[in-house]
C-alpha cells in the first residue's frame, strides 16, 4: 500500500511537525480590518467576521474618505447572511489563520503573467574547442623530449575541456568534441581563420611562411625550430594556428551576435606574443588581436571600443604592438616583468609604455617588479587601476587573453594566483560591455593548474559565484607598481586623478618655472644643517660630465685633509614623510616630515674623532651610473691624496652602488678597512673585480649588507635560507622593514663591525 497523503493544513499535527497532544491551539483576540484602498478594490486581512456594520476605526491604519467616514462605512456593503467585499464571496473562501485566501480568478487582473525580460540569462555561455588543434606538436629528437615534453603541451586543451566535462559543466562522454554538450554551454563550432582576416594584422610574408610549414621536411622544419623564438613546427601546425585564430575570431562574433551571452575559447597554439611579421613565445598568429580587428571591421554599429585584458605572466608584446595606435582599443597588460629581463625581454611592457599617436593612452601596462604575485596583488591592481580604467573607457566588448601561467603551481610563471583570484577577475570584467565576454586561452604549463583555473573561470561564466580568495593583502611591491602605473595613466583617465592631479612631472630647466623638483629643497635644507650645526665644508665636483648642479652635494668635517680615519657616508636624498591630500595628491608641508638616516653614523663620528665625509646622490633616471662616477671622483681627486689610513665606506638606499663600483674598479684594499650598507629593498648590487679576482673574497669578508626581511632575495614570503652569493658581499636580513627602522635596528652591529675592523688594522700594523 502507498503511503497516505497527509493534508496540507496548517492544523494538521502531522503536517506542521507538532504532537496533536502537545498542540493546544490558543483563542485569538478578534483582529481589526487592515484595509489597503487599491482603485476599486479592498483587501483585509482580518477575517470576514471582524467587518460589522456601523463599526468605528480609530486605528491608524483607517483610510480616509471625502465624506469623513471610515472605509468600512464607504467601501464594504456589509450583510448578515452574505458579507462581499468587490464581489468577493468570503464563504467560498478559504480561511488560514485568521486571514481569507480569495481565488484569484474571481478577482480582476491587474498584472498579466508574462515571460521574464531579461536577454542574458537565458542564454548559455559559448564553448570553442576542437581536437585538431591537438595536432600541432614538437617533433620529438630524443627520449628524454618525450618524457620530459614541451610546456606548450598538446594535453593542455584536453586537460581543460576534460575537467569541464567532470564538473558537469558540459556532456561528453568520449571527449571527442561533440555538438550538443548540454545545458549550461552551446559548442561554438571552430573553423580556420581566413587568409583576409589574419591580414588584418599580419604581413604576407608572415602568413606565407606559415603557409609553407606542411610542406617542408622534417628537417627543415626543426631548422626552423631552432632558429625561431621559442617556438616549434611540425606539418600540422599551420592548420593548428588557423584553427585556434579562427576560433577566437567565433567566440567573439557568438558574444556580439547574442548566440551566447560569454564564450570561452579553449584554444592552442596561443597568440599574444606573435608580432605583426614574425612568430614567437610558442605563437604563431595572434588570435586575440585578429579576432578584435575582425570584430571591428565587421560589426562597426555594435562594437566601436574593446577592451583586451591580458593576465597572462608574460607581457603580450605582439598584441601591444597590433593596437600600438589604435584609440579603439584598450590593451591592459599584468605580467611579470623584472626591469625587462623576464621574457619577452624587453621594455615593451614597462609602465610608461602607453601607445602612440591617436592610440596614445590607451595602452596600460602592470609590470610586476619580481615573482610571486598573488591573488591580493592581481585583486589589488583590478580594484585601483583596471576596473576604474575599463568604466571609463567603456567598451562595447572585453576580451580577456587568458594565459594561466601565473597561476599558482606553475614553474615557468613561479606566481601564486589560485583558482578563485581567477573567478574574481573574470567576475569583475563580467560587469562591463553589458556582460559581453570573450576568454581566449594563451599560455599555463601546468596541466593540473591550467584545468582547475580554467574551471574556475567557466563556472563564473555560466553563473557561479566566484570562491573564497587565498589572500587579499597585496605585497609592498604590487603598491609601488601600482603607485607609478597610477602616476603615467592618470595623464589619460581621470578616473586616476584623485591622489595624483594634472600637475606636468616632467621638471624643465629654466628661469620662470613655477615647478621645482623637491629633492632640490630637501637637500638645501638638509646641507644648511650640515654646514651650520655641523660645521661642514663644501668639497666641489670640477667634472662637467658629473650633475650640473653639485654645489653642496659633497660636504666634509674641516678637519678631513688630516683625519687619520674617515667615514664616508654615501646616500640617497633623505625619505620624506608626507600627509596628502587624497583629491589632489598635493603635501602638507606642515604635516610632513623629513627622515634623515645618516645623522646617527654622523654623531658618532664627531664623538670618535673622525674625519667625515656626507655625498647626496640626487634621484635621477640614471642615479646608478651617477653613485658610481661620484665615488670614483671622490676617490681619484680627494681620499687617495688626504693623509687617511683607515677608510670606511657607508651605503644608504640605492646609492651603495657607487661603493660596490669603487671596490670593483680601484684598489682600495690597503686604505678601505669596511664596507657597511643599509639598503632596505633596494637591488643587490654584485661586484665586478677589475683589479683582481680576489678582490671579491676581500668584499666578502670585509662587508655587512643589511636588508629588509621582505627583499626579494629571501624568497617570495622570506622563507628562502639559501644566503646571497659571495659576489654581493655579506648580506644579512633584518626583522623589519623601511630603511630609518634598519639603521635603528643594526646600527649598534654595523658600529662593532667598524670598531672591529680598524682594530685589527691597528694591530696589525703596530
Amino acid at each position: 500500500m502507498g503511503e497516505e497523503t497527509l493534508p496540507e493544513r496548517d492544523d494538521c499535527p502531522a503536517a506542521n511537525g507538532h504532537d496533536e497532544h502537545q498542540h493546544k491551539p490558543q483563542p485569538e483576540p478578534p483582529l481589526e480590518p487592515q484595509l489597503e484602498h487599491d482603485g476599486d478594490t479592498v483587501v483585509t486581512d482580518a477575517a470576514p467576521e471582524s467587518v460589522s456594520t456601523g463599526e468605528t476605526h480609530d486605528s491608524p491604519n483607517t483610510l480616509p474618505t471625502t465624506a469623513g467616514r471610515s472605509p468600512a462605512e464607504t467601501e464594504v456593503e456589509v450583510k448578515q447572511e452574505k458579507r462581499t467585499i468587490d464581489d468577493v464571496d468570503f464563504e467560498d473562501s478559504t480561511h488560514t489563520n485568521g486571514k481569507a485566501e480569495v481565488d484569484i480568478s474571481q478577482k480582476s487582473v491587474i498584472v498579466p503573467a508574462v515571460p521574464p525580460k531579461v536577454t542574458y540569462i537565458p542564454l548559455k555561455t559559448g564553448l570553442c574547442y576542437d581536437v585538431r588543434m591537438r595536432y600541432h606538436a614538437k617533433i620529438f629528437t630524443s627520449y628524454y623530449e618525450y618524457i620530459d615534453p614541451h610546456p606548450e603541451d598538446p594535453r593542455r586543451i584536453y586537460r581543460i575541456y576534460k575537467i569541464l566535462a567532470e564538473a558537469g559543466l558540459i556532456t561528453d562522454p568520449t571527449l571527442s568534441g561533440i555538438d550538443d554538450i548540454g545545458d549550461l554551454m552551446l559548442k561554438i563550432p571552430v573553423r580556420e581563420a581566413k587568409p583576409e582576416e589574419i591580414l588584418q594584422v599580419h604581413t604576407e610574408e608572415h602568413l606565407k611562411f606559415l603557409e609553407s610549414t606542411p610542406s617542408m621536411t622534417k628537417e627543415k622544419l626543426m631548422e626552423e625550430t631552432e632558429k625561431g623564438d621559442s617556438i616549434y613546427f611540425n606539418h600540422d601546425s599551420f592548420l593548428g594556428a588557423k584553427l585556434s585564430c579562427g576560433g577566437a575570431i567565433e567566440a567573439c562574433k557568438a558574444v556580439v551576435e547574442g548566440s551566447v551571452k560569454n564564450s570561452l575559447a579553449v584554444v592552442r597554439p596561443p597568440g599574444h606574443h606573435a608580432e605583426p611579421d614574425a612568430p614567437g613565445g610558442f605563437c604563431l598568429f595572434s588570435n586575440v588581436a585578429v579576432a578584435a580587428k575582425n570584430i571591428l571591421k565587421n560589426y562597426p554599429e555594435s562594437v566601436r571600443k574593446i577592451v583586451v585584458v591580458d593576465w597572462d605572466v608574460h607581457h603580450g608584446n605582439g598584441t601591444q604592438k597590433a593596437f600600438w595606435d589604435d584609440p579603439r582599443v584598450l590593451y591592459i597588460s599584468l605580467h611579470r616583468y623584472e626591469a625587462g629581463k623576464y621574457y619577452p625581454g624587453t621594455i615593451a611592457g614597462a609602465h610608461h609604455q602607453v601607445g602612440e599617436g591617436k592610440g596614445e593612452g590607451t595602452n596600460l601596462n602592470i609590470p610586476w617588479p619580481i615573482g610571486g604575485m598573488g591573488d591580493g596583488d592581481y585583486i589589488y591592481a583590478f580594484r585601483e587601476v583596471i576596473m576604474p580604467v575599463c568604466y571609463e573607457f567603456d567598451p562595447d566588448l572585453v576580451i580577456i587573453s587568458s594565459g594561466f601561467d601565473a597561476a599558482d603551481g606553475d614553474m615557468i610563471g613561479q606566481c601564486h594566483v589560485s583558482p578563485a583570484g581567477y573567478a574574481h577577475m573574470t567576475h569583475m570584467l563580467k560587469s562591463l560591455a553589458n556582460g559581453n565576454l570573450v576568454v581566449v586561452l594563451e599560455g599555463g604549463y601546468n596541466l593540473d593548474s591550467i584545468a582547475v583555473s580554467a574551471l574556475a573561470v567557466a563556472k563564473v561564466l555560466v553563473g557561479e559565484p566566484p570562491g573564497q580568495l587565498k589572500t587579499t593583502v597585496p605585497k609592498i611591491e604590487a603598491v609601488e607598481t601600482i603607485d607609478k602605473v597610477i602616476e603615467v595613466q592618470s595623464k589619460y583617465f581621470k578616473s586616476l586623478k584623485p591622489g595624483h592631479s594634472a600637475v606636468d612631472h616632467s621638471i624643465p630647466s629654466g628661469d620662470g618655472n613655477k615647478n621645482f623638483n623637491l629633492q632640490e629643497a630637501i637637500r638645501f635644507q638638509q646641507a644648511h644643517d650640515l654646514i651650520t650645526r655641523h660645521k661642514l665644508i663644501n668639497l666641489p665636483i670640477l667634472n662637467d660630465k658629473l650633475s650640473n648642479d653639485t654645489e653642496n652635494q659633497i660636504l666634509a668635517t674641516p678637519d678631513i685633509y688630516d683625519s687619520e680615519t674617515i667615514i664616508v657616508a654615501v646616500h640617497d636624498p633623505a625619505e620624506v614623510w608626507g600627509k596628502v591630500d587624497p583629491v589632489t595628491g598635493l603635501i602638507n608641508p606642515n604635516g610632513s616630515l623629513i627622515i634623515d638616516s645618516t645623522l646617527k653614523i654622523l654623531e658618532w663620528s664627531k664623538k670618535e674623532k673622525h674625519g667625515y665625509i656626507d655625498v647626496n646622490i640626487p634621484e635621477a633616471d640614471d642615479s646608478f651610473n651617477t653613485a658610481q662616477e661620484v665615488l670614483l671622483y671622490i676617490w681619484d681627486n680627494y681620499i687617495q691624496y688626504f693623509k687617511a689610513q683607515k677608510v670606511v665606506l657607508v651605503g644608504y638606499g640605492d646609492a651603495y652602488s657607487g661603493i660596490v663600483h669603487l671596490i670593483g674598479h680601484r684598489d682600495v684594499r690597503d686604505v678601505v678597512k669596511a664596507a657597511i650598507a643599509f639598503i632596505d629593498r633596494k637591488p643587490l648590487r654584485a661586484i665586478v673585480p677589475l683589479v683582481d679576482e680576489a678582490v671579491t673574497d676581500w668584499f666578502f669578508k670585509n662587508s655587512l649588507v643589511f636588508t629588509s626581511k621582505n627583499h626579494s632575495c629571501w624568497g617570495i614570503d622570506g622563507s628562502e635560507t639559501k644566503k646571497p652569493r659571495r659576489k654581493f658581499g655579506r648580506v644579512l636580513k633584518t626583522d623589519v622593514d623601511g630603511l630609518d627602522n634598519i639603521v635603528e635596528e643594526r646600527f649598534d652591529e654595523a658600529v662593532d663591525f667598524i670598531l672591529d675592523s680598524i682594530e685589527d688594522y691597528e694591530s696589525s700594523s703596530s
